[in-house]
């Protein structure tokens, strides 16, 4: 038996029902090494408010910055630490079909509950070329298909995902599909609730988990929904992972989480203006206050 048939324990049908994945940052000391310590803080601040999952060195966690070595890293740190408390999505997919192969098996041997796979970008493939490569990382283990053709330059159409959902390990995708995932946050209230969603994976629970998990479990919300689409078009005001960067070093939570150095003068001027970002006080903004 390989290494991930032993190591993984968990089935697609655990990762199904998840509600709320966390596609948690990733903290950078100045050196450019990972931030541990700040990575930690941020993990128990999704496990104590209710994050049932986290991705790892995803879009958000800046993965296309990181050499594989340092993805597994962090996806074994991950479960090391913090696996009895929340699942673990390890990001290991590629536009390389071996490449993806050879990543989730290591992923899966350092103990990932689940896999996130994108399609091949850039070198598009065809139709059934977009099957043969995901049933090939399908045989690794439970698996999210990701679809963003505004990242990949090719939709995963419905056929194709009708061919692989009857694998075992098939979980379900982010974004479209069978059991679904909203992978935006301001139109994951309405995903969940009126189109019948499974659940959300956020970028905005980095800051708030509380709230997101609170929309995604207490019912229809459309009041606490529209009180925090001020803080998603915030976020998202400039592409992901750029928006969701400057409150981290800015309000004082972690050390710096962007290795995009030449973004950082970018960041503050048209993110926090010459006055910066301050804390306010419950009375100001209850959200921040209360969560």
């Amino acid at each position: 038996m390989r290494s991930f048939e032993v190591k993984n324990r968990t089935s697609a049908e655990d990762i199904k029902k998840l509600r709320l994945i966390t596609a948690v940052k990733t903290p950078y000391l100045p050196d450019g090494r990972f931030d541990l310590e700040a990575f930690d803080s941020l993990m128990h601040m999704q496990i104590l408010n209710g994050a049932e999952g986290i991705i790892v060195g995803g879009t958000t966690g800046e993965g296309h910055l990181m050499s594989w070595d340092e993805h597994i890293m962090l996806i074994g740190h991950c479960v090391n630490c913090f696996g009895m408390s929340i699942k673990v999505i390890g990001n290991t997919g590629s536009n390389s079909t071996r490449e993806a192969i050879h990543a989730s098996e290591q992923g899966f041997a350092v103990g990932m509950h689940a896999a996130l796979h994108i399609n091949p970008y850039y070198g598009k493939t065809s139709l059934q070329g977009l099957i043969s490569h995901f049933e090939a990382v399908l045989s690794m283990g439970p698996t999210i298909i990701y679809n963003v053709p505004s990242r990949t330059g090719q939709d995963i159409p419905p056929s194709v995902i009708e061919a692989i959902s009857q694998n075992s390990n098939m979980a379900g995708v982010k974004e479209c599909g069978i059991v679904v995932w909203s992978g935006n946050d301001d139109q994951c209230h309405d995903a969940r609730w009126a189109f019948g969603a499974t659940g959300v994976i956020s970028v905005v629970s980095n800051l708030v988990p509380g709230l997101i998990r609170e929309l995604m479990f207490q019912g229809k919300n459309p009041s606490l929904n529209g009180n925090l689409m001020p803080l998603i078009e915030w976020l998202f005001r400039e592409p992901n992972p750029i928006g969701s960067t400057p409150p981290w070093p800015s309000w004082g939570w972690c050390g710096q989480c962007s290795a995009c150095r030449m973004c950082l003068s970018l960041l503050e001027g048209e993110f926090c203006g010459d006055k910066g970002v301050q804390v306010l006080d419950d009375d100001d903004f209850i959200l921040v206050g209360r969560y």
